[in-house]
């Protein structure tokens, strides 16, 4: 048996059970503290985004206080682009009762910035999430570093 796949398989089964420990800390309780930490969300988004070979779009749904009621990867694309769509997000903001969101996707070239249509469809979705009141507090970009749009004044 080849000693790289014994490491290949416990690393993903240590990251597994990171996973799940940061989720535990992080999703819905609501005595939980909000997530208003910045760097808190782009970790957490890092993590669950980084180790794809193709574009994912996901949501962080928060309540009111910013607590995540849940993390969903909504959208699944090719290497270089995903179609994401305003009504499917709308729809999962209104099944979760959401009243803020934090966009992430990642980039697999490993190049954070973001793209014309990344800043075309965070407009788009932001516009139409405004209609039903729900905030979209960021856009987070995972690449080798963690872009946020909030932080560029993108929002």
């Amino acid at each position: 048996m080849n000693t790289n796949q014994i490491v290949i398989s416990n690393d993903d089964a240590i990251i597994e059970s990171a996973l799940k420990i940061l989720e535990s800390r992080i999703l819905y309780d609501p005595g939980s503290p909000s997530m208003t930490s910045p760097q808190a969300s782009k970790d957490f988004v890092k993590l669950q985004l980084a180790t794809y070979e193709h574009e994912v779009f996901a949501c962080l749904f928060m309540d009111n206080k910013h607590r995540v009621i849940t993390f969903e990867k909504l959208f699944r694309g090719t290497i270089d682009s995903s179609s994401v769509y305003p009504r499917e997000v709308v729809k999962a903001c209104l099944i979760h009762n959401a009243a803020a969101v934090i966009f992430a996707h990642n980039h697999p070239s490993g190049i954070s910035e973001p793209s014309l249509a990344d800043e075309k469809i965070t407009k788009r979705l932001k516009d139409a999430l405004a209609l039903i009141d729900v905030r979209v507090l960021d856009h987070l970009i995972v690449g080798e570093e963690v872009i946020s749009f909030a932080e560029r004044g993108l929002l």
